[in-house]
């Protein structure tokens, strides 16, 4: 192809919901703080992250995130 680039067609690109994204970032900050020498509760934080995602479901079922 001159100077073309080919374009791979794999299917749709799937976008990933806000609490999808939150709950990744979650994730590896947790294994992150869990593995640092810094003071880590590991139950606030658990907790925390829960109340955050219902709230992030919550406004995605009504269509806003």
């Amino acid at each position: 192809m001159s100077g073309e680039e080919q374009i791979s067609q794999t299917g749709p690109i799937r976008v990933q919901r806000p609490s999808e994204a939150f709950s990744a970032y979650c994730n590896a900050e947790f294994e992150r703080r869990r593995n640092s020498d810094e003071p880590f509760d590991e139950a606030t934080y658990q907790e925390a992250m829960q109340l955050t995602l219902r709230k992030i479901r919550q406004l995605e079922e009504e269509g806003y995130a």
